[in-house]
């Protein structure tokens, strides 16, 4: 009896200790263990205390990582670039990206159909426009991202009956009332709708006039004059040569008066008329000395470009230097530099001449 007490006592510690070793299963050592492993897992020992906070943070309940989406960039609202007539029936507009037009008007009203989106919208008209008509266009235009913009612009139809003419006299000096002028001469019937006068010299702004629509005949001549010194002084766009008062305007010629009193031609210069497409019409380059430079750097650049369109030239067929322009230095407020009226254009200072005293004629035939 005592002998088997020995034995079933030897075979309880022998399970006790089987059990031990086994691990055990208690549910709740286990899930200690497990989460004790996440925790190990979420702080990467390689790493520092704030990228760690930053994995924490963007952490959500799930375990799962928490991604933000970027907000989606909103391009810029479109830019109105221009409006411009591509043919009598068809109009232009640009934008600096890709549009479409939802509303659009014109004064005067003109029959249309808008065409598809895009960075130019072209504009097909029911009816020709006439050459260097003047009118306005109302319009709206959106992109995809309902961005707009609205704008009433002024433009000119293009002019198809620029008519050809000549600088023919200059006045260089000033004697209140008397102010400085560019006469011209027309050598055919046209329109001066959007014809422009540059006078190189005056550098911050060399375009001195644009000309509205008005219809000219060959051998009329129209002058502009440089400064409004009174206040008769008118710009003749009708029919009526004899509607501007002032010193020297003409009652047989168109005048045209710029208005104000600030200098706009000098005696070393360069005057030209370009039309819609930059096509230089006429040129002369004008110099009260005949150093073998030019004294400033725009005029350097003025006789390249005359050079180029055909438009000026020395007398041995290269670009101008002052030598080479018509000699200003001899004029006065009556004595103006004139062109041989009915000589050939050779686009050289072989044209032109000083006039005695008293022999301006602005609007009138020059004087030799």
């Amino acid at each position: 009896m005592k002998k088997s007490c020995y034995i079933l006592s030897g075979v309880l510690i022998f399970l006790c200790l089987f059990c031990s070793c086994s691990g055990g299963t208690d549910p709740g050592g286990s899930t200690s263990l497990e989460e004790e492993g996440i925790e190990e897992n979420a702080k990467d020992p390689n790493k520092n205390d704030s990228e760690n906070e930053k994995k924490e943070d963007n952490t959500e309940e799930d375990g799962t990582e928490n991604i933000e989406d970027s907000p989606e960039e909103i391009p810029p609202e479109p830019i109105f670039l221009y409006c411009k007539t591509v043919s009598e029936k068809e109009v232009a507009f640009g934008f600096s990206q890709t549009v479409k037009m939802v509303d659009l008007c014109f004064n005067p009203e003109l029959r249309h159909e808008i065409g598809g989106e895009g960075r130019t919208i072209k504009v097909s008209l029911a009816e020709n426009l006439e050459s260097g008509q003047i009118l306005t266009a109302d319009f709206q235009a959106e992109d995809a991202y309902g961005n707009s913009i609205s704008k009433q612009v002024l433009f000119s139809s293009t002019v198809t009956n620029a008519p050809a003419m000549q600088i023919n006299e200059l006045r260089t000096e000033y004697s209140k009332p008397r102010a400085e002028f560019i006469e011209l001469k027309m050598l055919s019937d046209g329109n001066l709708s959007a014809l422009r006068v540059f006078a190189a010299g005056n550098d911050k702004k060399a375009q001195l006039f644009e000309f509205a629509p008005v219809k000219v005949k060959e051998g009329e001549y129209v002058v502009l004059h440089l400064r409004t010194p009174e206040e008769s002084c008118k710009n003749e766009y009708g029919d009526s040569l004899t509607e501007s008062g002032g010193t020297d305007s003409s009652p047989t010629a168109r005048d045209f008066w710029i208005p104000d009193l600030n200098e706009l031609l000098r005696k070393t210069d360069a005057v030209y008329v370009l039309d819609q497409n930059n096509w230089v019409l006429d040129a002369v380059m004008i110099s009260e000395n005949s150093s073998s430079l030019w004294n400033k750097s725009y005029l350097n650049t003025a006789a390249d470009f005359l050079f180029s369109k055909g438009a000026w030239k020395s007398p041995a067929g290269t670009v101008c230097s002052p030598a080479d322009a018509v000699n200003s230095s001899g004029t006065t407020a009556t004595r103006s530099i004139s062109r041989y009226e009915t000589a050939e254009n050779t686009h050289t200072k072989a044209d032109w001449y000083v006039t005695a005293t008293s022999g301006a004629t602005p609007g009138l035939p020059n004087k030799l």
